[in-house]
């Protein structure tokens, strides 16, 4: 059995998926395709081999984003899951939907031609502001209702013998 290096998935658990090589190459992608796709101003993409990719759960449902291109999302909730294309060997993966995102740091970045003027100074925006700083009463409203899947896998692994 290949060891799992990633696990990840959609926002509403519908479909998971487990990477069995950590990602090389993992870089950051203004293009406007990207930019379109995640509805963001730029996508963090990590790439691995085709056969290390296992969906663990569900289905991917496809977008051909062009002639050569696929998006691959989750058609119960719409995350934005991967790109690649058909005939290549590899796989991008969208690093917001690892578990932990923070396992995949970009070490480059494409696509600069479309890249938003004022993404240079992000790192110059007031921060360390927990979520809803100044709406408790939204925090809990969201806590309560919270509908997302938890960032690992939920399902039950059955034992020996046919019982869980």
């Amino acid at each position: 059995m290949t060891e799992v290096r990633l696990t990840g998935g959609c926002q509403c658990g519908a479909v998971r998926y487990a990477l069995d090589q950590q990602p090389e190459n993992v870089h950051v992608c203004h293009c406007r395709m990207c930019q379109k796709a995640v509805g963001g101003p730029f996508a963090i993409i990590c790439p691995v081999l085709k056969p290390a990719f296992r969906v663990t759960r569900g289905t991917i449902s496809y977008f051909m984003s062009s002639g050569v291109g696929r998006r691959g999302f989750c058609s119960a909730c719409g995350t934005p899951l991967t790109f690649d294309y058909p005939e290549a060997d590899d796989v991008g993966v969208l690093v917001g939907t690892l578990d932990e995102p923070d396992r995949a740091p970009p070490v480059i970045q494409y696509g600069n031609e479309s890249r938003v003027s004022w993404y240079t100074g992000l790192t110059q925006l007031p921060g360390n502001h927990p979520t809803y700083v100044g709406n408790p009463d939204m925090l809990q409203r969201i806590s309560s209702t919270n509908r997302q899947h938890p960032d690992h896998d939920t399902h039950m692994w059955p034992t020996v013998g046919g019982r869980s």
